[in-house]
């Protein structure tokens, strides 16, 4: 894969586990996207959400008329939030921001969408096939994290590995695609170098409250974010068509060839709900940890207009707060 390629290395989130199976079948990848130009220690672990018991609007249900602090905004429980209109995809305007909507904070599993972003900048690579090694379960493992539950020796492309970080949140995913992207002899240099690139990403894009120290939100440190960043991250991750039509998934079936010489079958389920409970809802991504609390980056699209928000530092009510931004925004 060039001076930044070469496979191997994990993420920690929480603990959430991946079904695998040795039969089934892959599910087609379709085109997607807002629009076709793109433009330029402490634990944070994810935690199950689609068995965390959070309560969560029913699709569709309007919140046209909230009832809010004041009559023009809407009402959350989330300070740390942010909500703005992507308009034509590369150009977006703010519509809401909570009252910490410019605090950096840890930010758990969000730290994926630039992670994706930065694989994203080789899209020739998406069909390269990357071995699973030990070292990404051992990182699992010893990190209590979320996991796509990948299988030593099994070979996946890029494009599955893409799918396996960004539904089930898996760190073992993450840790290949950061060991595969980033330059150097050695698993520590590869993933230093790409959390370099990281940093270098969220620079161009004027992110000026996020920095990176982990490839999967497992913080060392210093891996942190506003809501502001994180809207804006997310809207651009959506202008990437592959991105915008991975998150979109419910749920994801692939199909890799394994160790032993016959195929291995996966199914990744979509740790964010809003897809099943909120009409209109495109993705992006969960996160949680101890440290982090909940936290969501959004986007939904109705009557031709796309919304794209951010909540972070909040408890399970995280959905419940994006669909009333949602609603109030798609209302005014």
């Amino acid at each position: 894969m060039g001076s930044h390629a070469r496979p191997n290395r994990i993420h920690r989130t929480g603990a959430r586990i991946a079904t695998v199976a040795l039969f089934g079948a892959a599910l087609p990848i379709t085109a997607g996207g807002l629009a076709q130009a793109a433009t330029p220690a402490t634990h944070s672990a994810e935690v199950n959400d689609q068995q965390s018991g959070e309560s969560i609007a029913p699709a569709g249900q309007s919140r046209s008329t909230p009832d809010t602090r004041s009559a023009d905004v809407p009402k959350t429980k989330a300070d740390h939030a942010f909500l703005l209109d992507a308009r034509d995809g590369s150009q977006e305007r703010e519509m809401w921001a909570g009252a910490k909507a410019d605090e950096s904070v840890s930010m758990a599993s969000t730290t994926k969408i630039m992670t994706a972003l930065v694989v994203l900048k080789h899209p020739e690579w998406l069909d390269r096939q990357i071995t699973v090694k030990q070292e990404y379960r051992d990182y699992v493992s010893e990190n209590g994290s979320s996991t796509a539950d990948l299988q030593v020796g099994d070979k996946l492309t890029v494009k599955q590995l893409l799918h396996a970080m960004l539904l089930p949140s898996g760190a073992d995913a993450a840790m290949a695609l950061a060991d595969n992207y980033g330059a150097g002899d050695t698993v520590d240099a590869r993933i230093a170098d790409f959390e370099n690139q990281m940093n270098t990403e969220a620079q161009q894009l004027n992110l000026t409250g996020t920095h990176f120290d982990s490839f999967d939100g497992i913080s060392h440190g210093d891996n942190r974010s506003t809501a502001r960043d994180l809207a804006k991250l997310g809207q651009r991750a959506m202008l990437q068509p592959v991105f915008a039509d991975v998150v979109k998934n419910k749920q994801y079936k692939a199909e890799a060839p394994a160790a032993n010489g016959h195929t291995r079958y996966y199914t990744w389920e979509n740790t964010n709900t809003l897809l099943s409970t909120y009409d209109g809802a495109l993705g992006i991504k969960t996160g949680s940890g101890t440290e982090a609390g909940y936290a969501v980056v959004f986007a939904a699209e109705r009557d031709n207009r796309t919304l794209v928000g951010a909540i972070l530092a909040t408890d399970k009510t995280r959905f419940e707060d994006a669909a009333k931004m949602l609603d109030w925004g798609f209302a005014h």
